[in-house]
This record gives C-alpha cells, structure tokens and sequence, in this order.
C-alpha cells in the first residue's frame, strides 16, 4: 500500500483538537523577576496607574494593549536591514503602496505622480484620525459622527475638533442570549432614525473593525453593506476604523454564510469595496511596532463630495510628520510594515491568533468569570460589574481600577480598565460623573508573543481574585478625574 492511500485512514492535522502552531520561536528575551512587595511599591510610586508602571517589572503576561506590541517575524526583521532612509521618495514607501493597493484595492492609493493624492501615512493611527477630524472639524459646527463604536482616541480626536461622536451598538452587545458572533454591529435601525432627521449634519458614519469599544466584536459584511446604502442614500460616505480588518475577515469567512470558502484577500476587497476611505493603525493588524494612515477611495463619495480636502491632508501631513512618503516613519519601519501586510492576510497565521484569544476567553467563562461571549479577535473583555456584583463595590468607587491594580502587584500581569474610569467623565462644576454604557476590563493579546502556559497563568489569576474579590476595596482618584483623556494620566490611592 502506498503510503498516500495509508494516511487517508487517519484524520488530518486541522480535524484534531490540539494543534502546533503555524510558527516557531526564533529569538527569546528572559524576563526579570520581581516580587509581590517590589511591584506594589512600585504600582504606589505610580498612583496604581498601570500606565506608569516600568514594563521589565511585568514578570507576567503584558496585556494592557495589542497596539505595537507584536513579536515581529524574522521576515520583518530582514527587511528592516533593508530599510532606505531616503527623504524622499525611499524604497519601503513603494512597498507599502504595492501592498495597500494588493489587500485593500488599487482606488486607495494613486501613484504618487498623479497629483490626486489619496494615501497618507503617518507615525500611527491617532495623528491619521485627528488629520481626518481636523479637516471635517473645519466644514461647520453642529456635526455628528455615528459609529458602531468609537474607541477612546477615535472619540477624543472627534469631540476635540468640536464634533459629537455618537455610539449605536448593536442591541444585542450585552445580551448573553444571542448568539451571534458580530455583535459589533452597528444598530442599523438607530442609524436610520438618525439619518432622517440629521443627515445634513454628519460629514462621514464609522464602522470600526472589529468593535473594539465594543468587546472586540466583529462586524458582519450584512451589516457593513447595509450601513454602506444606508449612508450612501443620504449621500454620506462610510469610513471604517480598519485596524483589525484582517481578524474581522477571518469571522467573516468562518461564521457568515456564502464566505466559508472564500479567502482573507477576498473577503477584505469585498469589506473595503463599501466604504468611502479608511484610517488604520498598522500598529495591530499590520503587525508592527510603529505605523498608521489615512486612505481614501479614489473616485468615491468622500473624493468627490469634499475635492479640496486632499490637498489641504497632504498639507497637513508635511506639516504635523513630514514628507508624504514617509509620513513621520523610518524606512526600516515601512519595509517591515510591508512585510507584516502580507503576513496579517494569511489565513493560517489568523485561525491561530484568534484560536488563542478564543481559548484563553473561553477558559476563563468555564471557571465562571464574568467575560463577554462569544469571545471577539484580539482581547478578553470582563465585565467589572458582574464581577463585583456581590460585594462593596459601587460605580464611582472604579472596581475596574481596583481589580487592575492588584492583579499586577499581586501576580505581574498587566490588564487595562476600559469602563466607566476610562470611559467616563466628570463635570468638575456639578461634582456629578458621567458613566458609559459599558464597564470593562481588556485583555488585549499581542500578536505572536505568548503561548499557552502564559495565558493560563492569567486565567489562575484572575480566578484567585474573583474568589477573594470582596478583599479588593475601592480606589479614590487623587488626580485628574476631571481631564479629557484621564485614564491616561490619572493617579488613584485605595480607600480604607
């Protein structure tokens, strides 16, 4: 017997339950080792800001963000060395053109000598979004801006250009019931509502891909093809927030019907062929330490509805990073970003990724913590109020915060609150706080950093916590509860 027939008697590597990863360690880093007293005094030192606390102190997992946090590919690193530093006009930014032009269509990046620019790069995603806001902030007051999710930059860059972000998520977010896997949707009928009665004062609607306000659900192509007429109708151009569009494809083709057999390439033209332009941070689904930009669709709504726009974006780009082919980047840092496009579509590399974060959630709902299901892309998402629910602790009191903080001291592993604190705001006048929807703590993986082991030292953690979660007291904030941006900047103190 031929040993092609023999191996059909056994199932297939993708039919087993555990499989090997699509990738191997090349290069390790050992970590120093702190002990509990060391971290709380430093976290002390730091007001229980995470933020401020010294990354080689993180004996743990580093899950505060997935922005910038990748463990490049030896790919990426070889063509680092191949980086040119030219002003003007290097080597990397040809290969990056090559590849936005490849995964997201040609319409999104005109050849440079066309004189209709249309690609703009910048050092990462926020100085992309405040170009685009800048720029819409200037047509008028009274603007809105509707999403399915504005993430904390996205709306800070909106509201600081005098425009008011509007969230529309899905009904079905919170609601354990259903059982979609985009619930990062936006509410279409809510949208509707708004369209009619508003429409000539918003500039552009926004999808954000996946939801990461939203607990980095996906957004279904139903739902962006829906919101795409929905916009176009009133003649308003859909942008996307694009920095997970890869992971965002990948539940597309395995959970939309008509999309299992189609691939990550072309499931993305079809996400990017609805909407008008789009801002990106390359630092997620570019798989880089540093990039972003702002791209817009070349004889779409936005081009042609607002046509001196452009040129005053490239002049705002000289003027905020520098020349347009670079775009506040190194040359090594856009040949690397060239390469981690091409890595980020690979469906392989993607079932891998999202696999980790779905196993790593899943396991903390089996062991009954309260986390958001079905699990999104890129981060766990514990809900902070079902945590605490039993105990002391009340919405002002920042159980978020609370929570953070003693994780890290207690067992070096660094999470984000990402709820009523970092979310929330306060009127230094009324005295009175103001609490979102949503009261979170994130998880965020980075991309190809840790294993198994790792992750489930967090979810032994977390669970060690929970059972002793009426010993977490509530915190005070002593600075900054009143600043834009707080979580940011903030210092907090634990109340007896």
């Amino acid at each position: 017997m031929k040993i092609s027939e023999l191996v059909k008697k056994f199932p297939e590597e993708k039919d087993m339950g555990v499989l090997s990863r699509p990738y191997f360690n090349h290069s390790i880093e050992f970590k120093n080792i702190f002990t509990q007293a060391k971290r709380a005094e430093m976290l002390e030192t730091a007001g229980l800001n995470v933020f401020f606390f010294p990354s080689e102190m993180i004996s743990g997992c580093d899950l505060l963000s997935d922005s910038g946090t990748t463990s490049m590919t030896n790919e990426q690193w070889a063509a680092l060395h191949l980086g040119d530093e030219a002003y003007g006009s290097n080597r990397g930014y040809f290969k990056v053109m090559e590849q936005v032009r490849e995964i997201f269509g040609e319409e999104f990046f005109n050849d440079p000598n066309s004189r209709r620019p249309n690609a703009f790069i910048f050092h990462q995603g926020r100085p992309a979004e405040d170009a685009l806001f800048t720029m819409l902030g200037r047509l008028g007051s009274g603007l809105i801006i509707p999403g399915n999710g504005h993430f904390d930059t996205t709306q800070a860059n909106i509201m600081r250009n005098n425009i008011q972000p509007m969230n529309l998520f899905s009904p079905e977010l919170m609601d354990e019931s259903f059982a979609s896997h985009f619930k990062g949707d936006m509410d279409v009928e809510r949208f509707e509502k708004l369209l009619k009665r508003s429409h000539n004062r918003i500039p552009l609607s926004l999808l954000t891909i996946t939801n990461n306000t939203g607990g980095g659900q996906p957004v279904s192509m139903g739902n962006i093809r829906e919101v795409s007429e929905l916009s176009h109708k009133y003649d308003i151009p859909l942008f996307f927030d694009a920095c997970r569009f890869a992971e965002n494809a990948w539940f597309v083709q395995q959970y939309e019907p008509g999309y299992r057999r189609k691939d990550i390439k072309t499931i993305v033209r079809e996400m990017f062929s609805y909407v008008d332009g789009f801002t990106i941070s390359f630092k997620k689904d570019g798989l880089v330490n540093m990039g972003g930009g702002l791209f817009l669709k070349d004889g779409g709504l936005f081009m042609k509805k607002y046509p001196d726009i452009p040129d005053a974006l490239m002049g705002y780009q000289i003027d905020k990073e520098g020349h347009p082919t670079y775009g506040g980047l190194s040359g090594r840092d856009l040949m690397t970003l060239a390469v981690g496009l091409k890595t980020a579509t690979r469906e392989e590399y993607l079932t891998y990724r999202i696999s980790q974060v779905r196993d790593f959630g899943e396991e903390l709902h089996r062991r009954g913590l309260p986390v958001m299901t079905p699990i999104g892309g890129h981060a766990v998402y514990m809900d902070v109020n079902k945590f605490f629910a039993d105990t002391r602790m009340q919405p002002e009191d920042f159980g978020g915060v609370a929570f953070t903080a003693v994780l890290l001291a207690a067992y070096g592993h660094r999470a984000i609150e990402m709820g009523y604190f970092a979310f929330g705001s306060y009127d230094k006048k009324t005295k009175k706080e103001t609490l979102p929807e949503f009261n979170f703590v994130r998880f965020a993986i980075p991309r190809l950093r840790y294993e198994k082991q790792d992750l489930d030292s967090v979810v032994e953690a977390v669970e060690f916590l929970y059972e002793d979660r009426d010993k977490i007291p509530p915190v005070r904030v002593t600075y900054g509860r009143e600043l834009p941006m707080r979580h940011f900047k903030a210092r907090f103190e634990f109340r007896k």
